[in-house]
């Protein structure tokens, strides 16, 4: 396995083992993509098994539909994304951009490229185009995130595409209401 990780009772979600592949990040966000599909139409206190049971769980019939989730690059920082949500004023396109380290999964190929949504709080604001003062990883997520604000996450529409064998860990937060 990608991550040098063995088999262990609590990586079990309905009975499955998620890390069944060759690559734990690829597994875990692929198992999220699947509960996900689950409630849709088209373990410790806090863990990525937790959060996806919590999705599927018949209690969570309370409208949860999204595990959110950080991915972690080689150097263990958060990898943080940007992209650009359009809008069309007058007929003349503007541009904000969207910038996050919360993903919430779209889908996953069997080669573990990734279709992730950037998602973003409530009061968050894009950034002056040109000014990428996230970029060099100055926030600290944890800072920027408690229990109750989880609940604010929502989609921004925009989406990018990754190779999932390019991380080295995943950080889940509690499954939400996003759509």
């Amino acid at each position: 396995m990608g991550c040098g990780r063995k088999f262990n009772d609590d990586d079990r979600v309905g009975g499955v083992d998620i890390f069944d592949g060759d690559n734990c990040v690829c597994d875990v966000v692929r198992a999220i993509a699947d509960a996900q599909d689950d409630v849709q139409d088209d373990l410790c206190d806090v863990s990525c098994a937790k959060s996806i049971n919590n999705l599927l769980a018949p209690v969570s019939r309370n409208n949860l539909d999204t595990v959110p989730f950080i991915l972690y690059g080689k150097d263990l920082k958060p990898f943080k994304a940007f992209g650009a949500d359009i809008e069309f004023s007058g007929g003349r396109p503007r541009f904000d951009c969207v910038e996050s380290f919360i993903f919430r999964v779209n889908e996953v190929s069997d080669d573990c490229c990734a279709v992730l949504e950037l998602l973003h709080f409530d009061d968050e604001q894009p950034d002056e185009p040109g000014n990428q003062r996230g970029a060099q990883g100055d926030k600290d997520p944890c800072e920027q995130i408690d229990g109750e604000r989880v609940n604010e996450l929502n989609r921004t529409g925009v989406c990018i595409t990754v190779d999932l064998k390019c991380f080295c860990a995943i950080t889940c937060l509690p499954a939400v209401s996003v759509l």
